[in-house]
């Protein structure tokens, strides 16, 4: 009896319930993502004396001199997250109207 309840319940989150919340799954997810490239503490701290990770050397580059290429990989950052967001609020527009 106890197993039928559970499968029921396993049923109805992933067949009722994931398709009105994966929209917002999906963007947190894109969101968490797109944020972790700005989290320079944590990449300073875990990154070895051998990596160097994005955020580690656009740290280094604005520390030590002042080059335009930080600004413009930053910049291409923003577009791309907000692109990228875009794209996840359209395909979660058209995923409501046709369902």
């Amino acid at each position: 009896m106890k197993r039928t309840v559970v499968f029921q319940g396993l049923w109805l989150v992933a067949y009722g319930r994931m398709p009105q919340i994966a929209p917002g799954i999906i963007s947190g997810a894109l969101f968490a993502f797109i944020t972790s490239f700005d989290e320079v503490i944590v990449a300073l701290f875990i990154a070895g004396t051998e990596q160097c990770t994005l955020p580690h050397q656009m740290f280094s580059g604005i520390r030590e001199n002042l080059d335009p290429t930080i600004a413009a990989v930053a910049t291409v950052m923003i577009v791309v997250s907000l692109a990228i967001l875009t794209l996840a609020q359209f395909a979660a527009a058209l995923n409501h109207k046709s369902g």
